[in-house]
């Protein structure tokens, strides 16, 4: 309350702590206003993030380790079979593909054999495994996130049980040869990566920060890197400027959606494919059509859906390859097996 509106007023019957409320500070003049807004534009530089979104789209000054914008990723290969179909139509189709999202369903639902099975054809292949330890959030005994508005709570471990059942996982995978894991939850990010540098998880281990952690701008990206991200996944429906400005604020790789299921979106990007590796180099491109993750990642799918699943996967990455090489030839894709990538051993 200004000091106008108290003239008249028995001041004697405020408390002293309500006075202290009421009053009202006149508002900022336009010179006052311009130093606030100097000083705030100057604190998020000291940060290291940028104050507005990027509409300017400068080209990213950063590459792979081997000189490459982009990288294809193909997500939801579920067991051997369906990388073996993967693998046959990427051929095929002379697709690079040179990362895969496995096991989206959950890694516990593979034998130990099938785990060693399918390290041993992806190193045989050179391609990175990012593996999902599971089973999937919406498997646990909680059922809150499967509800309409339970959703918003996100995708993280319900109590210590399930992140000690989730570390256990990892170390099932870590035996059979995997060293990429998947991470949707950002405690759990931090935690992977302090058993990381105290060497309980081996130093060569690669952690992504999946979609599903909800990040969707440079203080969330910048945030996932400190906590020990290796690859950041933003959501999916982010504009250019926006993920400009996001890859001016981090230095890891960027996944970036191309296609996605239909339940989130269902949309496809490919002819923004060039512009997006030219501002967010080092990028991976994340190919995941279909209807949902839901119908996709039931463990009870036949061999026969994962197959066909995956060659329709490779087929939309040939497509995205060369609309990139139509709008800007001077683009370069990496070469499969770069010696960073997180291949099994």
């Amino acid at each position: 309350m200004s000091s106008a509106l108290l003239n008249g007023m028995d001041t004697s019957l405020l408390h002293p702590f309500w006075t202290c409320v009421l009053i009202v500070k006149d508002s900022p003049n336009n010179s006052e206003q311009e130093a606030v807004m100097d000083n705030l534009e100057q604190a998020l530089e000291e940060l290291g993030l940028p104050a507005h979104d990027n509409n300017q789209l400068p080209s990213s000054d950063l590459r792979f380790p081997d000189g490459g914008h982009y990288r294809i990723e193909i997500s939801g290969v579920e067991r051997v079979s369906a990388l073996e179909a993967m693998i046959k139509e990427a051929e095929r189709q002379k697709v690079p593909v040179h990362r895969i999202i496995a096991t989206v369903g959950g890694a516990t639902y593979l034998t130990q054999p099938e785990l060693r099975d399918f390290a041993q054809l992806a190193r045989e292949q050179k391609i990175e495994v990012v593996m999902t330890p599971g089973p999937r959030r919406s498997w646990d005994a909680g059922r809150q996130m499967s509800t309409p508005e339970g959703l918003v709570s996100g995708m993280r471990l319900r109590g210590m049980d399930a992140v000690r059942y989730w570390l256990k996982d990892i170390e099932r995978c870590m035996n059979a040869g995997f060293r990429g894991f998947l991470i949707t939850d950002e405690g759990v990010l931090w935690l992977a990566n302090q058993l990381r540098q105290k060497g309980v998880i081996p130093q060569d281990v690669l952690f992504k920060l999946s979609v599903f952690a909800g990040q969707a701008n440079p203080a969330g990206a910048l945030v996932a890197q400190q906590l020990g991200a290796n690859t950041f996944n933003p959501l999916a429906d982010l504009s250019l400027p926006m993920l400009s400005a996001i890859r001016s604020s981090i230095q890891i790789p960027m996944d970036v959606y191309l296609c996605l299921v239909q339940s989130m979106g269902g949309f496809v990007r490919f002819y923004e494919a060039a512009e997006i590796a030219r501002i967010a180099a080092p990028c991976y491109f994340k190919i995941e059509p279909g209807p949902s993750e839901e119908t996709l990642y039931a463990p009870w799918n036949p061999d026969s859906y994962h197959k066909e699943m995956m060659r329709d996967r490779v087929r939309n990455a040939a497509v995205a390859l060369e609309l990139i090489d139509r709008e800007n030839p001077e683009l370069k894709c990496s070469p499969t097996g770069g010696a960073d990538l997180a291949i099994p051993t």
